[in-house]
């Protein structure tokens, strides 16, 4: 049964939108208006786009589709086909159970391109903001070889690594970030309600002020006169930065300096070689060919310079050449990398090499921001010390002096 996307306005003028099951248009029109709702805009099969980039997948009337939920679809399309189901009845079969009305359009859109005749991968190209080249490109290439069901089961283990690797990066800068709100607040707190009070003191008594107490009551008059500019001045530099980044100059010179950068830049690194020979590995465990895979990996390799590095590393093999010797010319990838590369190659097990070269970087990255966030907790709690403890003495010195001038 088709699904369509709607939005309207109900009878007490407020806005609707979602997804309803129907047989025809009009079917679905009907029960809408049974609803209650007057429709503004419907169309089949998530055909309402949504503008605007995001981490996550976006479709339909905004809704996002998260790699977990793909991963779990992607397994339960394996698992329905390696039982002997057809593929439009497991189509069908996860349309009719899929809650999340963002997947349950794109699930919906398949099925009716594969009931016209479409294969598989055909289907999923008609909705590039849920299925991904690289998706798309494995289940062509296991259709291909007859072996879908493999195809998708080892998508789906890609695409739960990938979410635990996520996963994992967030819960590790949870701390952080909230040690860095929760010092921000305090700051805020100290220089909007408590220093206006204690400068109005000061300035009553007919004292010299120490120099630290000088400074304290300059910064507060600053910030009391132009904390509208600062906030325009972060604006303005938020919004010039962004649009920098999104140019093709200023991403690269982002990833140049990422990539220099003391700490991050080996991070930074690790984590690209490691989504480089997973995502290829997967590609040409899966029977994409080595030139397309590299070309996928190419744009999911999230940093342009290593993303040229694999782009000049495709235009050699097309030349005859192997992907180890770009690889090691270029600079840029580690020499174990390179090594496992070329022993693959000269073995022909070059997808293993490349996933036991993921596996290893995976653990490298943990036991990195591991380290990273026990060495960041102490800094945050040391600056937040430090900004306290110069206002309290600020404050304190000028108590005292007076304290011993009654005395």
């Amino acid at each position: 049964m088709p699904v369509y996307e709607f939005k309207g306005v109900t009878a007490a003028g407020r806005n609707a939108s979602g997804v309803r099951d129907g047989e025809s248009l009009k079917a679905v029109k009907a029960k809408l208006k049974a609803e209650g709702i007057s429709v503004l805009d419907i169309r089949e099969g998530g055909a309402l786009r949504v503008a605007g980039r995001s981490r996550e997948i976006t479709f339909g009337l905004g809704q996002r589709v998260r790699p977990a939920d793909l991963a779990v679809t992607t397994r339960q399309i394996a698992t329905l086909l390696s039982s002997g189901l057809p593929l439009m009845e497991a189509l069908s079969a996860l349309v009719e159970q899929e809650e999340k009305a963002g997947l349950k359009a794109a699930l919906s859109s398949v099925r009716d391109a594969v009931r016209q005749g479409s294969s598989l991968a055909e289907g999923l190209r008609l909705n590039p903001r849920v299925f991904s080249p690289l998706y798309v490109n494995m289940v062509a290439a296991g259709e291909a070889s007859g072996t879908l069901e493999g195809t998708l089961a080892r998508l789906a283990d890609f695409l739960d690594e990938q979410a635990q690797f996520r996963g994992k990066l967030g819960s590790a800068l949870v701390y952080p970030a909230f040690m860095t709100v929760i010092g921000m607040a305090t700051l805020i707190f100290i220089f909007t309600f408590v220093m206006p009070r204690v400068t109005g003191m000061f300035e009553d008594m007919k004292q010299q002020l120490p120099l630290i107490t000088l400074v304290l009551l300059g910064i507060v008059h600053f910030l009391s006169a132009f904390w509208w500019l600062l906030l325009l001045l972060l604006a303005g530099a938020g919004y010039y930065l962004r649009k920098y980044i999104a140019t093709a100059a200023g991403r690269e010179r982002l990833d140049t300096l990422l990539l220099r950068l003391p700490v991050v830049g080996p991070l930074v690194k690790m984590i690209a070689v490691s989504r480089f020979a997973r995502t290829l590995g997967t590609l040409l465990e899966g029977g994409v060919s080595t030139l397309a895979a590299l070309d996928i990996v190419q744009s999911v390799i999230g940093n342009t310079v290593l993303a040229d590095a694999v782009r000049k590393a495709r235009e050699n093999v097309r030349e005859g050449e192997s992907i180890a010797d770009p690889l090691r010319r270029s600079g840029l990838f580690p020499p174990m990398v390179v090594q496992m590369v070329a022993v693959g190659e000269k073995s022909g097990e070059l997808e293993k090499m490349l996933l036991k070269v993921a596996e290893s970087f995976d653990r490298m990255v943990d036991v990195r921001i591991n380290r990273l966030m026990a060495l960041l907790q102490p800094v945050i709690i040391v600056v937040m010390a430090g900004v306290v403890g110069f206002v309290v003495i600020a404050v304190m010195l000028p108590l005292m002096q007076m304290s011993s001038g009654l005395r």
